[in-house]
């Protein structure tokens, strides 16, 4: 019960479901299992950032994990790291 009301379980729940739940089912796949694989471990300041990952818009986060575009510099961290390496079906 104690991790229902731990508030970094509650992030992980609701970034979880924001990954899952993009728009495009290209996106929800990519950001959603990423999400499963790698929020777990995330500390504070990583859900930060990937918290601030998740405020841009599909096309450009398809871009940028596609390696059509670099992410701006501000996106570029450990978190984005990550993502851009990340294989689906690894």
């Amino acid at each position: 019960m104690a991790e229902e009301h731990d508030p970094l379980s509650v992030r992980r729940k609701r970034l979880l479901f924001r990954s899952w739940h993009r728009g495009s089912r290209e996106m929800d796949l990519l950001l959603g299992r990423f999400a499963e694989r790698h929020l777990p471990t995330f500390s504070a300041r990583q859900l930060d950032l990937y918290e601030a990952i998740l405020e841009h818009n599909d096309p450009d986060l398809f871009a940028w994990m596609a390696g059509r575009e670099a992410p701006p510099e501000q996106l570029r961290h450990d978190v984005m790291k990550l993502l851009l390496n990340f294989k689906i079906y690894e």
